[in-house]
C-alpha cells in the first residue's frame, strides 16, 4: 500500500508537503523523503516521535544511536512505516537537526493503493518556500499551580548542619 502523508513545518506561515511512500519502507526512507522535499542536505542529526492527537510528543525513534553503551533506542532503519504510521496513530513529530530545531508535523492523510509505473517516495505537492533559518520555538509551560517562588521560605528546616560534611 501507499501511505499518503502530509508534512508540515511548525512556522507562522504554511509551508507543507505531501509525499506518498510505501508502507513497508522504513522510518529513515521517510526521513530521507522528508530531507529532500525540504530541500535539505540530510546530513544532520534527525528523530521522528509518535505522539496523540493533540501533538504530545512520546517514544523517540533516531536516526542513529549516539549512547555510548548501547541502549534502548529504536532507530529509523530497523522500522517500516506501517509499524508505527496507521490509521489508528496517524500523527507523528519530526525533529531535524538538533541544533537548530526543525520541527515538523508528519501526518497521515490517505492510504491507497500502489500505481505500478510510479516509483516511490515522490513529492506530490509543495506549499510554501522554506525559510533560510528554522521558526524561533517558544519553550512554554503550561499554567501549573504550584508555586515555585514560595516553595522554601524557611531555610532553617532543612538541616544542613547535620548532613555537611
Amino acid at each position: 500500500m501507499i501511505y499518503k502523508i502530509r508534512i508540515i513545518l511548525d512556522a507562522e506561515e504554511d509551508i507543507f508537503r505531501d509525499i506518498e511512500i510505501e508502507d513497508s519502507n522504513s522510518m529513515e526512507d521517510l526521513h530521507n523523503a522528508i530531507t529532500q522535499a525540504f530541500g535539505f542536505l540530510g546530513n544532520e542529526m534527525a528523530s521522528f516521535y509518535t505522539c496523540d492527537e493533540e501533538w504530545r510528543q512520546d517514544e523517540e525513534i533516531a536516526l542513529f544511536d549516539m549512547s555510548e553503551n548501547g541502549s534502548d533506542v529504536r532507530l529509523m532503519n530497523e522500522i517500516q512505516l506501517q509499524d508505527i504510521l496507521t490509521e489508528h496513530s496517524p500523527k507523528l513529530i519530526y525533529v531535524y537537526d538538533f541544533l537548530s530545531m526543525w520541527t515538523f508535523f508528519v501526518e497521515l492523510a490517505d492510504i491507497v493503493e500502489k500505481v505500478d509505473a510510479q516509483t516511490y517516495p515522490n513529492t506530490l505537492f509543495s506549499f510554501g518556500e522554506i525559510p533560510d533559518s528554522p521558526p524561533e520555538k517558544k519553550f512554554e509551560a503550561d499554567e501549573n499551580e504550584f508555586d515555585f517562588d514560595n516553595t522554601l521560605d524557611n531555610y532553617e528546616d532543612l538541616d544542613f548542619d547535620e548532613n555537611w560534611n
